[in-house]
Parts: C-alpha cells; sequence; structure tokens
C-alpha cells in the first residue's frame, strides 16, 4: 500500500449548514454532482461533507458521540497574521474560537477552531512547513 490519502470525509449533523460554512471560508464546492453529499478540492486532497448518519450507516456503525474525537484537522499558513485572520475569518463564518493562536513550544504559531459540526482545526504558521504554492506542504527528506 503506498502512503496516501486522497479523500477526508467529515460527518456533519446538518450538509447545507456545512456547506455554507465551508463557503463562508473563501472555498468554492465542486460541481461534481452526486447528491447528499459536497466535495471540495483542497490541494491535492478532497474534503467531501456527508450527513454524520449517513457516514456512520455506511460503516456500519452508531452515529452517536461527541466530544474531542481524537485526531485535528491541519491549516497551515505563511506567516503569523495569516493565522490571524484565517482564525478571524473561521469564527466570522460560523466557527468557535477553541485556542486564540499564540506561540507554540515546537518554534511556530498556532490555533484552534471548531466547524458548526465540532471537526477541530489547528491553524498554524510552521517555519519548518511553509506551504508551497499550490497549498501543500512537504517533509524533508
Amino acid at each position: 500500500m503506498q502512503p496516501r490519502l486522497t479523500l477526508l470525509t467529515l460527518g456533519v449533523a446538518d450538509l447545507t449548514r456545512a456547506v455554507r460554512f465551508y463557503e463562508a471560508l473563501g472555498w468554492t464546492r465542486s460541481t461534481y454532482a452526486t447528491e447528499g453529499v459536497a466535495f471540495f478540492q483542497v490541494g491535492g486532497l478532497v474534503l467531501s461533507l456527508y450527513p454524520r448518519a449517513a457516514l456512520a450507516g455506511d460503516a456500519g456503525i452508531a452515529p452517536q458521540g461527541h466530544g474531542f474525537r481524537g485526531f485535528a484537522l491541519a491549516y497551515n499558513t505563511a506567516s503569523r497574521a495569516e493565522t490571524d485572520a484565517v482564525l478571524t475569518r473561521a469564527v466570522e463564518a460560523g466557527a468557535t474560537l477553541v485556542k486564540p493562536a499564540e506561540d507554540a513550544f515546537w518554534g511556530g504559531y498556532s490555533g484552534y477552531f471548531s466547524d458548526p459540526d465540532g471537526a477541530l482545526w489547528e491553524v498554524a504558521w510552521n517555519p519548518d512547513l511553509l506551504p508551497l504554492a499550490d497549498g501543500s506542504v512537504r517533509l524533508p527528506a
């Protein structure tokens, strides 16, 4: 198996609300038409939004559960100022600010927000993992 992640699906309580939130961040919903799901191209990865109950049903598990899910999504920025701007835009779009940006123990600057369905996002400036022109980051060899 090659080390690859191609699509990340977030289970959402309200698909319309979730789409509005990500569009308010400035993301463009794909015209790829499949009923009941929304897709966003994010660099070399696809983010999909799918109703939580349907996603759990597809996996054959119960949809109940909340709180910390044991992971966070990340958005790397090119500067401290961009980190603050992204956090502000997320809150204006309907996110909850979980932790304001501050200097991080690993030498960068980061903060957290949660989207309307509770997905945790870290927004970080990391001088060692700056985004490339296409928005991706590359680990040192």
